[in-house]
């Protein structure tokens, strides 16, 4: 954490937390219900950050409106769905560095002391973990925070479970139920005798819980997050699963061989911008490689790797599927069989989006892999 400075009759100064990676506001100045959007909006576009400090439902109002101003600038169709892509990220970018120019002050015991400001304490303490004194946080970051309290307490509904799944902070949910059911359809390996699976990049646990409910012996999850992993474990309790799913890392691969791998990487072969962007992106598509370039030393003989994978990165020009299938040769791999869904998710239905024929057109696919036997 950096440190923020401003006055409020007297100087002082609080940590500064960003989970997304805002930078750090270098003039901050005190704001109050009597700051009109206009103003708001123009000081956070100069970069000067707003410390709010006064009723907490008209901080709330005065970010919306400042985001109505913020979407009047949003990009519409470019030449290509490459360029288009590329726009509305570099936009929602500059959405969040401008919004994020709004802050709230948390206390030390994680309270927010605004008029009409509700009990934040929990839902912070589970996302930040402890605090040495006051922190500055943005208002639309912490508004995530509780919404995401608000999912990990209610829980994701998941049909191919019949049970539901509880979302951590910082933790990709399984709101998309198409490619949970891939997993949870297609043939196992070696007859069905599945003894030892792995789940690479596990997040909520959720490839995991299928995998043990269709009667794999021992399922070994991994990520390289540490909140993937409590909340893998939080899962697998919740669904009385400990005795046969095991959560490890932060390699991706875990120790030994596996009758089955799964691997369900981040779909945009882009660099993400912070911790909360991994689930989405995947640098330079290094995931996707090192599951492919390890698959074939920890297979057991007959066994199979499943790549669960959208062409969304194929379809935006990100990358082609020649370059997927010379990574898969490359790797010692063939594939032995594919399996195809369409997407169900509610942006293949919103025609306002500029790349809603590329999203309509979508497809989810299971790729199972296997070795690639020496000719005699």
């Amino acid at each position: 954490m950096s440190t923020i400075h401003w006055t409020e009759t007297q100087p002082r100064s609080a940590r500064w937390h960003s989970e997304s990676g805002l930078p750090l506001p270098r003039r901050v100045v005190v704001a109050d219900d009597r700051m009109r959007a206009a103003v708001a909006y123009r000081l956070a576009c100069e970069g000067t950050a707003l410390l709010w400090r006064g009723d907490f439902q008209n901080a709330r109002q005065l970010l919306r409106a400042m985001d109505r101003r913020v979407g009047g600038t949003a990009p519409g169709a470019a030449d290509t769905p490459a360029e288009t892509f590329r726009l509305q990220r570099r936009f929602r970018a500059h959405r969040a560095r401008v919004l994020g120019k709004l802050l709230v002050l948390l206390d030390a015991d994680h309270g927010l002391d605004l008029r009409r400001a509700p009990d934040v304490r929990q839902a912070v303490a589970e996302a930040y973990g402890a605090f040495d004194g006051p922190v500055a946080v943005a208002l639309s970051e912490l508004l995530g925070v509780i919404s995401a309290r608000q999912w990990r307490e209610k829980g994701v509904y998941v049909p191919a479970l019949e049970a539901l799944v509880h979302p951590h902070y910082g933790v990709f949910a399984p709101t998309r139920s198409e490619y949970v059911d891939l997993v949870a359809q297609a043939p196992l390996p070696r007859g069905g005798d599945v003894r030892v699976a792995f789940d690479l990049g596990t997040g909520t646990g959720v490839l995991a819980a299928v995998l043990a409910r269709r009667g794999v012996g021992q399922v070994v999850a991994t990520d390289v997050s540490a909140r993937a992993r409590a909340c893998a474990r939080d899962n697998a309790e919740r669904l009385g699963l400990t005795g046969v799913v095991r959560v490890t890392g932060p390699e991706l691969y875990p120790e030994g061989r596996a009758d089955l791998v799964v691997c369900n990487p981040p779909w945009i072969p882009g660099r993400p911008a912070s911790d909360l962007d991994l689930g989405v992106y995947d640098a330079g598509g290094g995931m996707l490689q090192s599951f492919l370039s390890g698959l074939a030393g920890r297979l057991e003989p007959g066994g199979e790797g499943w790549l669960v994978l959208s062409d969304l990165a194929e379809r935006l020009g990100l990358r082609s599927r020649e370059q997927l299938m010379t990574a898969v040769e490359s790797a010692g791999l063939r594939v032995a069989g594919r399996m195809d869904t369409s997407p169900r998710h509610a942006r293949v239905r919103d025609t306002d989006d500029p790349l809603h024929a590329v999203r309509a057109a979508e497809v989810t696919s299971l790729w199972r892999l296997t070795v690639v036997q020496p000719s005699a």
